[in-house]
């Protein structure tokens, strides 16, 4: 495989010419003229752009990879400047917001002039892909166009759930960060700080370490355990007895990771601590079952099975972890229907759970790197007993 020398932050243009390359192979292998970028996360895997305007929904951006050639940005006016500096150099803009709320003419014209050799585009229409631009637009667009408009997620997925070796190195470093920051947060905080508070202190060490955001932390507390694992802190203030839970998607460059830490304040329960040493067992067993040519609801299967030996009959068929990278997360998913087979270089969390009584539920995820050996773990391993704070 091609490598492309590393940058510290983004990449160089080799690494998105062979982006480019892998993705016009696809188009070719799929039938499909093009491919329709408008999401974000895709939007920066094609030509690097990062900016936190794509918090503002108010106008549409659009990437166009072409069967041959290269990638064609159609933006507003408002970021020329910022793709003039990207790996994208042919640029067409417009003049939005416009007084007649037409903003699907630009990238109507540009399809237009494309050649047709299999009268198809790909864009963003399947699972785990949304398509940035108002429905409506988006339909109108189907209408006149001379493609057919069909879904592409595979052909985009394909791309990025294997990541390159300079992904990887993005995705590494934040791990260890995370992990540092896990390893010493008895520490930091204590008894009668708040939800909020554990938060910020999290926060600060996470950025003082040299971290870029952290867009996903639930920390949660309650007596034995708690109840719900994804909403944001809260002024509750953390007491002997409470058992505590924080999970992080934290950035570097754009790449998450995904764990979680839990905690006991003051001494746990028996229960607490059985279930967390079963969590654990079937964590590595999870682990130790990433390699190539498996597949991900085998994995699964054997998750399962070790909480089912420990005696506990799992209800329902969530699943055990996922793909992340640009995406807190991405496909695959590790479930008991997901067919995905396993490749090297993917990086995937295992990530299974108990509901041990009704409204407690303990979680333990981890992030792991597929190499052609096996499993190389990213995270520094969770304690097979819970940390406390006092």
């Amino acid at each position: 495989m091609k490598i492309a020398k590393t940058l510290e932050y983004g990449f160089s243009n080799e690494e998105f010419e062979i982006r480019l390359e892998r993705a016009q192979e696809l188009l070719y292998e799929n039938k499909l003229d093009a491919l329709l970028i408008s999401n974000p996360s895709n939007l920066r895997y094609f030509s690097g752009i990062d900016t936190h305007f794509w918090e503002s929904p108010t106008r549409p951006w659009f990437l166009v990879v072409p069967l041959s050639g290269r990638a064609i940005a159609v933006i507003p006016e408002i970021g020329e400047k910022l793709f003039q500096k990207s790996f994208v150099k042919d640029i067409y803009t417009w003049s939005s917001p416009n007084i007649n709320g037409d903003d699907i003419s630009p990238l109507k014209s540009l399809l237009e002039s494309l050649p047709s050799r299999f009268g198809a585009i790909g864009a963003e229409l399947g699972k785990e892909m949304t398509i940035r631009m108002p429905v409506l637009d988006f339909g109108l667009l189907q209408d006149n166009s001379k493609f057919d408009i069909v879904d592409g997620t595979s052909l985009i997925w394909k791309l990025r759930t294997v990541k390159t070796i300079n992904e990887i190195k993005k995705i590494e470093r934040v791990t260890h960060i995370v992990s540092d920051v896990f390893e010493i947060l008895p520490t930091l905080i204590s008894i009668n700080d708040s939800e909020r508070d554990v938060a910020r202190k999290f926060k600060r060490e996470i950025l003082k370490r040299g971290a870029d955001s952290i867009p996903y932390l639930p920390v949660v507390s309650g007596k034995g355990g708690v109840s719900q694992i994804i909403g944001n802190p809260t002024s509750k203030l953390i007491s002997s007895g409470d058992f505590l839970y924080i999970d992080t998607g934290t950035t570097f460059d754009g790449y998450f990771c995904d764990f979680d830490r839990n905690f006991t304040i003051g001494k746990a329960s028996e229960v607490v601590k059985r279930i967390n040493e079963i969590l654990w067992h079937a964590t590595e067993e999870g682990i130790k079952s990433l390699v190539p040519g498996a597949k991900t609801k085998d994995v699964w299967k054997k998750i399962n099975k070790k909480i089912e030996d420990f005696g506990f009959l799992v209800q329902g068929e969530g699943r055990y972890g996922h793909g992340f990278g640009l995406q807190l997360t991405e496909p695959p998913s590790i479930s008991s229907f997901d067919e995905t087979i396993i490749q090297e270089n993917m990086v995937l969390t295992i990530e299974p759970s108990i509901e041990y009584e009704p409204g407690k539920i303990i979680v333990h995820e981890e992030n792991v790197l597929i190499s052609k050996e096996g499993p190389i773990l990213l995270t520094k391993r969770a304690s097979k007993e819970l940390p406390h704070i006092n």
